[in-house]
């Protein structure tokens, strides 16, 4: 083989392959403002149309493999599927087994990785804030509740009953996501944790562990965070909260959905 077909000129630690909803305008915008030198997104929409419901999330879901395909083709290293709500209301570990089955590439979902997070900072007791409706809100306490975490506290914003309604979730101004923090921080919480891949929030991470003393989990950050773990990029990415500068490893856990293999720092 000739030495060109190794090289690749801005991706020369690592790519990440990531799959968002088509209405989706944070993830990808977070991702980069994060990601570390040497290290490229590349990323699938998958069709994302009408209101919160369980056949939505399917529909994502099926999208989802076919963007997996095509970012098989592109040679990366790790897979993501951005998508929080839709790696809880359809089974993360199945999400993730299909993704892998037919790239080869290893994979975690969102919703996996919040959980790889959570336990990486110590945590047991964590209170959430999210913007969705209160289906989506209920499957994120017994999902967190069923991996051994206590929710001391949700509050959702109900959002998506309509498609413009879901929309709506990527123009939430950060103050308010910092208000939601706020309002559902409790004495007993050990962290916040704030909800979903449209939601700007990556902005407010630090002033909020710093106001509450408490570590902040967001869905992008903490996806990210599992990405560049499991890509074998342990550098400590300052401005966005304990999670991305002070955790350089994967804790070992049993969880699906995320890789607990660990790195050297």
């Amino acid at each position: 083989m000739k030495p060109v077909a190794d090289y690749s000129p801005y991706a020369w630690r690592a790519r990440i392959g990531l799959i968002i909803p088509s209405t989706n305008t944070i993830n990808e915008t977070e991702f980069w403002r994060m990601v570390p030198e040497g290290v490229t997104v590349h990323s699938a929409r998958a069709t994302s149309t009408g209101e919160f419901s369980e056949a939505y999330f399917q529909r994502l879901r099926e999208a989802g493999m076919r963007c997996a395909e095509d970012l098989a083709t592109a040679e990366v290293d790790v897979i993501a599927y951005g998508c929080t709500s839709g790696s809880i209301v359809c089974p993360l570990e199945e999400i993730v087994a299909d993704i892998e089955g037919r790239t080869g590439i290893r994979t975690i979902a969102t919703a996996g990785a919040v959980v790889t997070a959570l336990r990486a900072l110590g945590v047991r007791r964590v209170a959430v804030a999210t913007p969705y409706v209160d289906f989506i809100n209920e499957a994120e306490r017994e999902f967190l509740q069923r991996r051994g975490f206590e929710v001391t506290s949700l509050h959702g914003l109900r959002l998506g009953e309509t498609q413009a309604e879901r929309r709506a979730i990527g123009r939430v101004p950060p103050e308010h996501v910092y208000r939601m923090a706020r309002l559902v921080d409790r004495p007993e919480a050990e962290a916040i944790f704030i909800s979903c891949t449209n939601l700007a929030s990556i902005g407010m991470i630090t002033r909020i562990e710093q106001d509450l003393g408490k570590p902040v989990v967001t869905s992008n950050q903490a996806c990210l965070w599992n990405a560049l773990r499991l890509a074998g990029i342990p550098d400590r990415v300052d401005g966005y909260g304990r999670l991305l500068s002070e955790c350089t490893t994967l804790p070992p856990s049993p969880e699906a959905g995320h890789r607990f293999e660990t790195k050297a720092a």
